[in-house]
């Protein structure tokens, strides 16, 4: 089986662009996503990812596991903010975490290799959007317009797209399709 078409898989991707920002985002889909976040963020409040409410978003730190003392201790790689959406509200209709840190490319790529090393699997582009797709989200034309939507040059263009996403394009289809059945 081709491992980009396994939507067993949890995927993992840097969501906002590469460079130096402020703000970076990493964000995992798919059923290992709360394990794999337990394992690496530790909320102030001491409570564990996997036990956060969905559409939650909590403080803490991004850590990777030290082996060089007794008992494992960790060392911060970055602070961060974790936001949890929950199967099946969300973006994915899959258990989807995005985690907000700093967005230098060395800080990024750490927390991506972490996840990784965790047991994600580096998402194909567009993969997000695609499981939205198949998981029946979203129809074909408005991940279509997801597409448009980055690519917009024109703010008439993104109102387009952005109307097309909202669904518009797809119920006027539908009204179509009924009319010619009727026919």
């Amino acid at each position: 089986m081709d491992p980009l078409n396994n939507l067993e898989d949890t995927i993992v991707a840097i969501a906002t662009p590469m460079g130096y920002g402020g703000i970076g985002i990493v964000r995992l889909s798919g059923t290992e996503t709360l394990r794999i976040c337990d394992e690496l963020f530790v909320a102030k409040n001491k409570k564990r990812p996997s036990q956060f409410k969905g559409f939650s978003v909590h403080y803490g730190w991004i850590v990777k596991k030290t082996i060089q003392h007794s008992p494992v201790s960790h060392e911060i790689i970055d602070e961060a903010l974790l936001t949890i959406m929950r199967a099946p509200r969300s973006y994915t209709k899959e258990d989807l975490a995005e985690i907000s840190c700093h967005g230098g490319v060395i800080c990024l790529r750490n927390i991506l290799s972490l996840t990784i090393d965790s047991g994600a699997r580096l998402a194909a582009p567009g993969e997000f959007t695609k499981r939205a797709f198949l998981n029946g989200r979203i129809d074909l034309a408005q991940a279509e317009a997801v597409l448009d939507i980055v690519q917009a040059k024109t703010d008439a263009f993104l109102r387009v797209s952005l109307n097309q996403l909202k669904g518009d394009l797809s119920l006027e289809l539908e009204a179509i399709r009924e009319a010619l059945m009727k026919v």
